[in-house]
């Protein structure tokens, strides 16, 4: 048996890298899976079903159940198709991985709307579209379920060149968090992932030599143990994956400066040298992306 037998699963942008990846993970445990990608380039430019076809395919051939579906993350109406699909081929729906996404890197001095807009789009507009869809759908049905969340630590920690993408997944990770309280209630988990993967969207980040230590098949066997009912007491979570190594990253409060007076207010000077006190104590940063490899 495997860990997602009878389950349903809907991956976005599945036609290739890591959502292939997932989509191949799950279907190998059992899941149905519905593979949703536009077939769009990098940048989100473009269009086209060869992809998920052929995802697909690899699936069906290797003994899974697939559908194929081609809308867009950004349309309320495709991602509701797209739950459609799920429920039309398969009868039920019980995860979905919010994987889609795109690139449009530049340094903020030369940020432009045409490089900020689309990556919010598809980011941040494209996972509450699909999550609003399959979370209703998935209250319906009344059998819990399953969600994740796609972020990276160009919003958790940060990034040169990503400030339209590093805003995009921080705005996914403070999602999950707020929704992973309200969907407890319905015994829907919600966690977030960031992965550090090689694939065509990181391949010009990535250092020589990456593409054997950093292969997409090592970030989905803890997406699909996290969507199995072996976790059905993890939400809200924070999970980093790179390589073979897996971190939970939490926010965390290190206090600065109290006073037991609450009539007490700080002048401008006061509250300054506390701070500037207390610099050499503070923790220090987790590694940023560049360092991690």
């Amino acid at each position: 048996m495997g860990l997602l037998d009878g389950k349903v699963a809907i991956v976005t942008g599945a036609g290739g890298g890591l959502g292939k990846s997932h989509a191949l993970s799950l279907a190998r445990e059992g899941a149905a899976v519905v593979v949703n990608d536009l077939g769009g380039a990098v940048d989100g430019s473009g269009d086209g079903s060869r992809v998920a076809d052929e995802a697909v395919k690899e699936i069906v051939a290797a003994g899974g159940r697939a559908a194929a579906d081609y809308g867009s993350v950004t349309s309320a109406e495709d991602a509701a198709k797209m739950v459609d699909t799920a429920f039309g081929e398969f009868g039920r729906l019980d995860i979905l991985i919010n994987n889609a996404g795109i690139l449009r890197d530049k340094s903020f001095k030369n940020m432009t709307e045409d490089l900020w807009d689309p990556v919010i789009a598809v980011h941040l507009k494209g996972t509450y579209h699909p999550t609003h869809a399959a979370y209703n759908r998935m209250i319906e049905q009344g059998e819990g379920g399953r969600i994740i969340m796609t972020s990276s630590t160009s919003g958790l920690i940060g990034n040169f060149g990503q400030t339209n993408y590093g805003a995009a997944k921080a705005g996914i990770a403070g999602f999950m968090r707020c929704l992973a309280i309200e969907a407890k209630k319905a015994s829907i988990t919600v966690n977030v992932l960031a992965p550090n993967a090689y694939s065509r969207m990181t391949a010009d980040i990535f250092p020589e030599g990456a593409e054997e230590k950093y292969t997409t098949d090592k970030v989905s066997p803890a997406i699909t143990w996290l969507c199995s009912d072996e976790a059905s007491d993890i939400t809200g979570k924070q999970f980093v994956i790179s390589g073979n190594r897996v971190s939970l990253l939490y926010p965390a409060q290190f206090q600065i400066a109290d006073d037991a007076d609450v009539s007490k207010v700080w002048s401008p000077d006061e509250i300054g040298q506390k701070i500037r006190a207390s610099v050499e104590k503070w923790p220090e940063p987790a590694n940023v992306p560049g360092l991690i490899f």
